[in-house]
């Protein structure tokens, strides 16, 4: 994925994230990606049990709101 970037270009990517959000947001911004990633990939393996879940409400008609 990374072949054709070098050091150079990473740094330089890098350098843009830092000046884009700031040295006090990295960490947030890291902790929020990963969590997003963590929860994809949960939701991926239990992808096939939800979709029954989904369709059998779907089959019972719309829920009203309280």
């Amino acid at each position: 994925m990374f072949g054709s970037l070098g050091l150079p270009e990473l740094l330089i990517i890098l350098a843009i994230v830092i000046l884009i959000f700031g040295v006090n947001k990295l960490p947030r911004l890291g902790k929020g990606l990963g969590e997003g990633i963590k929860n994809f990939k949960d939701s991926v393996k239990t992808g096939n049990n939800e979709d029954d879940d989904v369709d059998s409400t779907a089959k019972s008609g719309p829920v009203e709101p309280k």
